[in-house]
């Protein structure tokens, strides 16, 4: 699973202009583009106007609404005219991905209100090869991206949905526009940018599946990080997502999260859930530092933002911990945002299912 940025944005739109290029001269307006309302001409200039508009809230970087415009093809463009206009605003939206800050944020309303440079570049990236389908499917002609960069849009931005047998036919499914074998059909979707939770000193920014995948396999999951990170736990932490994406039960908010020092933008450790929250709204919590970075109350800050932000939450009423009778530094750490030890009904009720304790462990509690 490969990150998204400026090159697949170029690649995405070459796509599109090639198959597109070979049907300039048949009849865009009076052709309907496959599922949509509208007209293959009026797709076109949708496309081109989604790539601006990506373009121009990233550079802008625009934080409470949209910056409010629009693209509108002159009267008389043509097919030729309109593919130039999605080469060109594709262009724009790639130098905005490649120029923006890794910590740059800007609005999207859905899920968390924010995306960046990544999410802008996948959601451009979906517009292009979805809407060059629908063309493409109302005129009568084969389309199909790369594998690789359907995968990377559904691992970025579709973190909730499990991987299928193949990539393109996956992402068509989850956006209502084909069917997959065992799977019901789609009638309403949304794609999910990652969260972000931000402290004092710290960032706490949500880990996508591709970044769990390349964490995991050893690399530094597109985070620059301190000398000795990431730690152990973080790694493990990242197979977990891994996991729970490749099942189809990630919920990406229960995930794991990279802390980054907003000081200097690099990484010093993770923090994140075991798992989503139980039926009683239970859920487990656990966090690592890089060695480089203990004893300065970064696990405190961050451990208190993740607690605070989860129990504001209505699924959420208990948070635990489960730490070794010798760790006393995290015990701690635990100590100081809030958490006390379990009361025996509660370490009972970890006994009888629950991930938090096995026997071993001491567990912490911090309750809504």
């Amino acid at each position: 699973m490969r990150a998204l940025g400026g090159d697949q944005v170029d690649e995405a739109v070459a796509s599109c202009t090639a198959t597109l290029r070979t049907v300039v001269d048949r009849d865009w307006e009076g052709v309907k583009a496959g599922r949509v309302e509208w007209s293959c001409l009026h797709t076109a200039e949708h496309i081109a106007g989604d790539l601006i508009a990506y373009a121009g809230q990233l550079a802008g970087r625009a934080q409470d609404a949209y910056v409010p415009f629009e693209i509108t093809l002159d009267e008389g463009t043509d097919n030729a005219g309109a593919l130039h206009v999605i080469e060109t605003t594709g262009a724009l939206l790639s130098a905005a991905v490649r120029t923006a800050p890794r910590d740059v944020r800007a609005f999207h309303p859905y899920p968390f209100r924010s995306a960046d440079r990544e999410g802008f570049a996948a959601m451009g990236i979906a517009e292009v090869l979805l809407h060059t389908h629908d063309i493409a499917e109302g005129l009568g002609i084969a389309y199909a991206p790369s594998e690789d960069l359907a995968e990377a849009v559904l691992a970025c931005i579709f973190p909730h949905v499990q991987p299928g047998p193949a990539a393109w036919p996956t992402l068509l499914w989850a956006t209502g526009r084909g069917n997959l074998p065992g799977r019901a059909p789609v009638t309403e979707w949304h794609w999910h940018n990652n969260l972000v939770i931000p402290a004092e000193r710290l960032t706490l920014t949500g880990v996508r599946p591709g970044a769990a995948h390349d964490l995991r396999l050893g690399g530094d999951g597109g985070f620059e990080w301190i000398d000795g990170g990431p730690y152990p736990g973080t790694r493990e932490a990242a197979g977990m997502t891994v996991k729970a994406y490749e099942a189809g039960v990630l919920r990406p908010e229960f995930g794991l999260f990279a802390l980054v020092r907003r000081e200097d933008g690099r990484a010093v450790g993770g923090i994140g859930f075991h798992g989503v929250p139980d039926d009683e709204g239970r859920v487990e919590i656990g966090y690592d530092l890089a060695e480089a970075a203990r004893g300065q109350g970064y696990a405190t800050e961050a451990l208190r933002a993740l607690s605070e932000w989860a129990l504001a939450r209505d699924d959420v009423s208990v948070l635990f911990a489960a730490i070794e009778p010798d760790n006393l530094a995290s015990q701690a750490v635990v100590s100081r945002a809030g958490f006390v030890p379990a009361s025996v009904a509660e370490e009972r009720t970890a006994h009888e299912g629950h991930d938090a304790a096995d026997g071993t462990l001491l567990l912490y509690v911090r309750r809504a």
